[in-house]
């Protein structure tokens, strides 16, 4: 069997994922060329070795640059903090690799169109990591929505919803530094139910946006630190200068309406990821904290037997389902990154181009760009790619 050789910088949260996946596609799906995991790469030496032998790389690079320019790698899969997506991308580009890129694309608009532009020139395949859309739920929505079964769109009401940092003893970790993260809720969550309404209903016309951050100081951690439950130091602290929560209402380009949420402050709420689609025959509820359901209205049914049914998406008819379970056997979040491999190894392999790619990364980047732009002008915003 032909074989796809991996590069991948990163080795925490996401770092973690993608190894996963490199690691179980191959027994679950019938690929034409198995994925190998050659060397990782991260910030501290110690720690990309550890994650090496923890996580079943064959090797570990000191610099990214490094492992890039290794003539042994086909693909360099990029999970590291987004204010360095834009110069690894365009290494990894000019260097002939493929590149899998984890969201937001960039910290701006102009990095993510810079990105875009290096991998076209390089002719390289390029695809976001925007990983809800392997839900099987989310294909079975994407399926349902152009067969007609919603009618016309009328609306969109998309949350994403977490907790994580409502202690305000919580340190001052990369993503809630600007020049790191970009954004805050906005690219961290928002980046997702964004690429979501753009798959599901369309792309966005223009909005109107606020954002806040609830806790501007927060405790700075020790000088090394991982993950998110990094412990931090006593004493010192540093301004938080990225938005707490983000909320915009937008306008869609096919006449639809939409709502959006994205915030770390929702006590509760570990991981909730939802939205709910309005048509003119119907309506799909999904929330990612039950991703193995999917719900539907149909205005159709006679008038004694409406009411909302939950499909439960674990059939083998289902995409991705078929390869792993028997039904009722359900999926959980690893899956999602095993489905994003599956298929760009396809991409790859088949020379087809993957989805999303460089190009729809660059359009969720111009919304959370006008979002911004909107919080500080409190007015409308026409969302220019």
């Amino acid at each position: 069997m032909k074989e796809i050789r991996i590069g991948m910088i990163g080795y925490s949260f996401m770092g973690k994922a993608h190894s996963n996946a490199y690691r179980q596609v191959a027994a679950y799906f019938d690929l034409k060329a198995k994925p190998v995991m050659k060397a990782i790469c991260g910030l501290y030496e110690h720690e990309a070795k550890a994650a090496a032998q923890k996580y079943g790389w064959e090797g570990y690079e000191k610099r990214w640059q490094d492992l890039i320019a290794r003539d042994d790698i086909d693909v360099i899969d990029i999970t590291t903090p987004n204010n360095v997506h834009c110069v690894q991308a365009i290494a990894a580009a000019k260097a002939g690799k493929h590149i899998l890129c984890e969201k937001p694309l960039a910290s701006t608009l102009a990095e993510a169109k810079a990105m875009l532009a290096a991998a076209q020139k390089a002719k390289v395949k390029h695809m976001v990591g925007f990983n809800y859309r392997r839900v099987p739920a989310l294909a079975l929505a994407k399926k349902m929505i152009e067969k007609g079964d919603l009618g016309k769109i009328f609306h969109i009401r998309a949350v994403y919803l977490q907790d994580w940092i409502i202690d305000p003893e919580f340190p001052l970790v990369w993503r809630l530094v600007k020049k790191e993260a970009g954004s805050g809720a906005l690219g961290d969550l928002g980046a997702h139910i964004i690429d979501v309404a753009h798959h599901l209903v369309g792309d966005i016309d223009s909005l109107t946006a606020t954002t806040e951050t609830f806790i501007k100081e927060r405790p700075l951690p020790p000088k090394e630190y991982g993950g998110l439950a990094a412990k931090a130091a006593s004493g010192k602290k540093g301004k938080v200068t990225v938005d707490d929560a983000a909320l915009f209402l937008a306008r869609f380009k096919n006449g639809a309406l939409g709502t959006f949420e994205a915030t770390r402050f929702a006590a509760g709420n570990k991981n909730g990821n939802g939205f709910e689609i309005n048509g003119s025959k119907g309506t799909l509820k999904f929330n990612f904290e039950r991703m193995n359901e999917l719900e539907y209205y149909n205005r159709e049914d006679p008038a004694d037997r409406q009411g909302f049914r939950t499909i439960l998406v674990t059939e083998g008819c289902h995409k991705y389902a078929g390869a792993w379970w028997p039904p009722g056997h359900i999926l959980g979040y690893e899956h999602t990154f095993v489905h994003e491999v599956y298929d760009f190894i396809e991409n790859i392999t088949n020379n087809t181009k993957p989805s999303p790619d460089f190009a729809d990364g660059v359009k969720v980047q111009a919304v959370l760009d006008a979002v911004e732009q909107s919080a500080k002008s409190k007015q409308w915003v026409k969302v220019k790619v």
